[in-house]
């Protein structure tokens, strides 16, 4: 949506690339994909429109500021992922929370699957776009923020070991293409199999292939990192952030992940499971309906703790 709440006068290069920007919004945002600045920054940088500078992002982010206070852009396409308000559940009545419940209702969709798998990435940035994946394959997903903690490495550890039933375990992994990006991956490996769970570790972005593949825009590897002389030794000076695919490339290659390990026939009985669960349910609540005829048959409040905003913006 778009509401104007002050006039600006842009210069035509300005309103040049926020004609740019709102096309690019528009291609994601009818497949619920919302972008963070970050993502539209290399969405600019690969279309040629802006340099990959901090200098240029900054600006990007003071260009989209003002057009979206002017009216211009859609509050709805871009979001900041890192400034959340976690809200209370609530309900307007008993009616609505029922109503809740059926539309809520899930079954361990992984039950007598080979495989048990998480959703992993280090970067809060990518958490909404993995996230419509996660639920629709219904896979824990975990936002490490960069090297795991030792409380959420063995809290996770705990998780796979106690899958007992599962045959394979993996954790899906998306992570920079850079000397820390690569790291993670390797002290992921040898923590989980500290705290004695037997896990897989699939990096299914960011790889050095899929740089090449998608002509990914490069930033200088940082030589402070101590981890950058046997990196930059394999795969030169230049370095790369997961964000840099577009939203509809990291959910194919999340689904592609997913379905190699998911068994969907076993997958889909669960659901039949649940969907016959449910009409039980409505039964239930029909009942409820009649005998508190009272009751306003609300639809509940949505309970996400998610809110739109800006990346890098200021405020």
């Amino acid at each position: 949506m778009k509401i104007k709440y002050e006039s600006h006068k842009f210069k035509k290069s300005n309103l040049d690339q926020i004609a740019i920007v709102n096309e690019i919004i528009e291609l994601y945002l009818p497949k619920n994909l919302i972008l963070t600045l970050r993502q539209l920054f290399y969405q600019l940088v690969i279309r040629n429109v802006i340099v990959n500078s901090e200098k240029a992002y900054r600006n990007l982010g003071n260009t989209v500021k003002k057009a979206r206070n002017a009216g211009l852009t859609d509050w709805d396409g871009i979001e900041d992922r890192g400034r959340l308000p976690h809200y209370q559940t609530q309900f307007k009545n008993a009616q609505a929370l029922i109503n809740a419940a059926i539309r809520q209702y899930r079954l361990p969709r992984w039950a007598g699957q080979d495989w048990y798998c998480e959703l992993w990435t280090e970067k809060d940035a990518l958490s909404n776009i993995l996230a419509v994946m996660a639920k629709q394959y219904h896979i824990t997903m975990m936002v490490d923020k960069g090297f795991g903690s030792t409380s959420s490495l063995h809290d996770a550890a705990d998780r796979f070991i106690a899958h007992k039933d599962a045959k394979h375990k993996a954790i899906l992994y998306l992570g920079d293409f850079d000397p820390s990006g690569e790291d993670m991956v390797r002290d992921l490996r040898r923590r989980m199999k500290f705290y004695g769970a037997n896990v897989e570790v699939r990096k299914i972005a960011l790889t050095f292939d899929q740089v090449k593949q998608y002509n990914l825009v490069p930033n200088p590897v940082k030589k402070k990192d101590s981890r950058s002389r046997s990196f930059i030794e394999k795969y030169g000076e230049s370095s790369w952030e997961v964000d840099a695919l577009p939203p509809d490339v990291l959910h194919q290659l999340v689904e592609d992940a997913i379905l190699k390990v998911l068994d969907m026939d076993k997958y889909n009985e669960v659901i039949e499971r649940e969907d016959a669960d449910k009409e039980l349910l409505e039964e239930m609540k029909d009942k409820f309906n009649t005998d508190n005829p009272d009751g306003d048959d609300a639809d509940d409040d949505d309970d996400s703790d998610e809110a739109d905003g800006e990346d890098g913006e200021d405020s």
